[in-house]
């Protein structure tokens, strides 16, 4: 199948302030574009129209309000109750719920419904949390705070928030077999499957592993691409594959959601290495602990913060690519999620 006209009519600097200007060269010559007031459009006026006005707020506010009513119906208070207070403080937290909302967006892209794939979005977003209770923990960055309150080993001990990790992930494997509905077990084992090599050696544990021992030590690129691919896009492409096998997606729509999770999460960790050296710590909602004191390996350090634009600009371009081959109109969310990693402040 052709590639559609990608209709995409963000400002020109996913951008303007962030990423110094929205690079078009590696859009395929199947696609145009056309600059009109700082913005970006697509020819295809008709879809660019529905895109941009796609009320991407409401959605996000809408789907975030329902993933957080199953969260809190996940973790219900029990014995033992310190245990599953810290659980419960760390997972119902103020948070965007982006990973599980893409994975919902990618169900319903590939023509499932929001039921079957809420078990894996909630199931992502406890071993998205596991991963910042243990990133903040002494041993780790050293943090204080997350999201402008007391980080959980703060609250409730080191003991208590280590074992409230341990916890989360038992509880999301076991959340997905319980509550999963109307998805084949075939491709409830398979998002299973996904997501476990996303959180594991091979993904999230291996990449802060990395991270952590790349203190103080020259890193090459490739070296720096491998660590952020898994410590952070890995479980981001986990969210859209997980979220395209429960919708019943065919291997081929899979695949280009799996390069499309992949790119916007290994953007998102860019620009993480971008505001790390532009927004103080009080900005980005965390004291100063190691992460930000350290001399770990980031993008600006290897390539500079022009560069490092330039480079998140890049992988933004190819997460368009990936979408131009689906309908455009259903894409909408995961075209404004890109747009929206792209630009974020913190």
């Amino acid at each position: 199948m052709a590639p559609a006209i990608i209709p995409t009519c963000f400002r020109s600097s996913s951008l303007h302030n962030l990423l110094n200007g929205f690079k078009t060269s590696k859009i395929p010559i199947t696609s145009r574009f056309i600059h009109r007031q700082g913005k970006l459009f697509s020819t295809n006026m008709k879809v660019t129209d529905h895109v941009c006005n796609f009320q991407f707020k409401e959605y996000m506010a809408a789907k975030a309000k329902r993933v957080n009513k199953a969260l809190d119906e996940a973790v219900p208070l029990h014995h033992p109750t310190k245990l599953t207070e810290a659980m419960r403080y760390s997972l119902l937290s103020e948070g965007k719920r982006v990973c599980p909302v893409l994975c919902i967006a990618s169900c319903e892209l590939v023509g499932g419904e929001e039921s079957s794939a809420m078990p894996v979005a909630c199931a992502i977003e406890m071993i998205k949390t596991v991963s910042l209770i243990q990133d903040d923990l002494p041993c780790m960055d050293d943090d204080e705070t997350r999201r402008g309150m007391p980080a959980n080993h703060k609250v409730f001990g080191e003991d208590t928030a280590i074992l409230c990790g341990d916890s989360l992930i038992c509880l999301a494997f076991q959340h997905i077999a319980d509550k999963t509905t109307n998805v084949s077990p075939r491709r409830m084992l398979q998002a299973i499957s996904e997501l476990g090599s996303a959180s594991g050696s091979k993904g999230l544990s291996g990449g802060q592993f990395l991270d952590l021992n790349s203190e103080g030590k020259m890193v090459t690129l490739s070296e720096l691409e491998y660590i952020h691919t898994h410590k952070t896009a890995k479980l981001v492409e986990a969210s859209a594959v997980c979220g395209a096998i429960m919708g019943g997606g065919s291997e081929n729509e899979v695949e280009r959601l799996r390069k499309y999770g992949r790119f916007i999460g290994l953007m998102y960790q860019v620009v993480d290495d971008i505001l790390g050296v532009t927004k103080s710590s009080e900005e980005l909602g965390k004291t100063a602990g190691k992460d930000l004191l350290c001399d770990k390996a980031t993008y600006p350090k290897l390539i500079g913060v022009d560069g490092a634009k330039k480079f998140a600009s890049e992988l933004l371009d190819k997460a368009l690519v990936e979408l131009s081959y689906f309908d455009a109109e259903k894409a909408a969310p995961l075209y404004h999620l890109a747009n929206y990693f792209a630009n974020r402040q913190k």
